[in-house]
């Protein structure tokens, strides 16, 4: 027997609660910190394998792309740091209720977006 499901194929018309979008960050600033550290380990490597390669490396993060990459890096840092912790509270059976979930997935985002914010004017 085939049971007739609707199916909605329209990602723009679903609304996710705050506690989906969170989980869903949570593994994004995780892959982003993955392809951030090519980055971060070609710095480190440069910067110390000679005094024109630090030189090098810190003309490179003194210019807006530099910025940039590490404000971002950061950024995402912050966001998964604070998404793990979160998660670690859950599961230390914490926040599972809708209310408190969607609250504390409220707050994770809020403190993100502030730290952020500090660290943006800060390195800027």
């Amino acid at each position: 027997m085939k049971k007739q499901r609707p199916v909605n194929l329209q990602l723009n018309t679903i609304s996710f609660p705050p506690s989906a979008i969170v989980s869903i960050l949570h593994r994004v600033t995780g892959v982003a910190m993955f392809f951030a550290m090519i980055f971060v380990i070609w710095a480190w490597a440069v910067s110390v394998s000679s005094s024109e390669g630090f030189a090098l490396v810190t003309d490179v993060m003194s210019g807006p792309l530099g910025k940039f990459v590490a404000i971002g890096t950061i950024s995402a840092l912050t966001y998964h740091i604070l998404g793990g912790i979160r998660h670690v509270i859950m599961d230390m059976g914490h926040w599972e209720e809708l209310e408190s979930g969607d609250i504390s997935a409220k707050a994770t985002i809020g403190l993100w977006l502030v730290l952020t914010v500090v660290v943006g004017v800060a390195l800027w």
